[in-house]
């Protein structure tokens, strides 16, 4: 399995939506992790290419991300939506988007997958049917999905995946969860640690942690915890390999607070805390990916701009923590500082455990 090759267990988020770069993703595997490409938001011909830049830069092995697609959303929410961001739009001098529905040309990427395949394919948003996972092993790939439930890691075993990446509530971008449900808001936070926890005991198969890690102490923690590895994405968003936005890249070095919102693209995703949150996350409807096609462009006009209030800053929990330097320099350092940090944790616990009180009557 590829988990077990790995020189460190280290293993990047696809980061969809710009951030995901061949560069980027061939960086981690030559540095002995695992780099994921993001096909999200691709065409399969787009994809196509950026696997096979990828594997021109890397002969170690890579990911690719796929997403699952929903159900389309009734039209009636999202016009509503529209109408009270007219004039945030207006503001801004950029007009929305057409709301529609499409699925990410779902079948064209499993066909390029199964033809031309790569070790590890990955699924968010969903997981893909039984015959889709056979078809990829047939293919020679590993599959993986994400999950952010135990019934979800229920549901992934039975389909036949290989591996689960188990997302706690802290991670930055979008929530993996199978049904984007906004009922469950809340009921459904459940931190890495704790879900990590969870799923183990429910499943056998290998576990990525993903949430909220931006150190090797980080890392060290969810590999004591049961880990194979840990997953991280925004620790990597200020590396120069990233395809990530100046105005994203800025805003990652203070300390304002992430939230969850569906604001920018009608899917729950937790971002740094700004204006258009703020404004229009309580208008807007749980409607992916429509909400998506209808704020592209106003996301867009404020990147271009440089208009943070604008975009969708998606950041983990510890977005502080992203450290500015080469993707290399941060697979190896999180390395040194986990072995550092899971040898202090074996020092604590090599100190003698205290004798035993007697039983009534026997010595103490």
């Amino acid at each position: 399995m590829v988990l077990d090759e790995l020189a460190v267990p280290v293993v990047l988020a696809p980061l969809a939506g710009g951030p995901s770069t061949p560069r980027l993703t061939a960086a981690v595997s030559n540095a002995g992790g695992l780099g994921f490409l993001a096909a999200g938001y691709l065409s399969a011909e787009a994809a196509r290419r950026r696997v096979a830049e990828t594997q021109a830069l890397t002969d170690a092995p890579i990911g690719v991300n796929v997403f699952v697609p929903g159900r389309p959303t009734a039209g009636e929410p999202v016009a509503r939506y529209a109408a009270h961001l007219a004039r945030e739009a207006a503001q801004a001098g950029a007009h929305l988007g057409e709301p529609r529905f499409e699925d990410d040309e779902w079948a064209a990427k499993l066909d390029l997958l199964a033809g031309e395949p790569v070790p590890v394919v990955s699924f968010t948003f969903g997981c893909p049917p039984a015959e889709v996972v056979a078809r990829l092993h047939r293919a020679g790939s590993e599959v993986w999905v994400t999950v952010t439930s135990v019934r979800e890691a229920e549901t992934a075993v039975r389909a036949g995946v290989d591996a689960l990446i188990v997302q706690g509530t802290e991670a930055g971008g979008h929530r993996a969860s199978f049904v984007d449900d906004p009922a469950h808001d809340g009921v459904d936070a459940v931190t890495v640690l704790s879900l990590l926890q969870l799923v183990r005991r429910a499943v056998a198969v290998p576990l990525v942690a993903a949430g909220g890690i931006s150190t090797g102490a980080g890392v060290a923690a969810v590999l004591a915890g049961g880990a194979a590895a840990a997953q991280l994405g925004t620790a990597f968003l200020r590396c120069p390999e990233a395809g990530t936005a100046p105005v994203h890249r800025e805003a990652l070095v203070g300390d304002t607070p992430t939230t969850t919102t569906r604001a920018f693209t009608g899917r729950l995703a937790r971002g740094i805390r700004n204006r258009f949150i703020d404004e229009h996350g309580a208008a807007a409807p749980a409607a992916y990916p429509e909400v998506h096609h209808l704020t592209a462009p106003l996301r867009q006009a404020g990147r271009t701009a440089g208009d943070p209030d604008l975009v969708n800053l998606w950041a983990g929990q510890t977005h502080a923590l992203a450290p500015e330097a080469p993707a290399a320099d941060v697979v190896a350092n999180l390395a040194r500082e986990a072995r550092a940090a899971l040898a202090a944790a074996a020092n604590r616990l090599a100190r003698p455990l205290p004798n035993p009180p007697g039983r009534p009557g026997e010595p103490g």
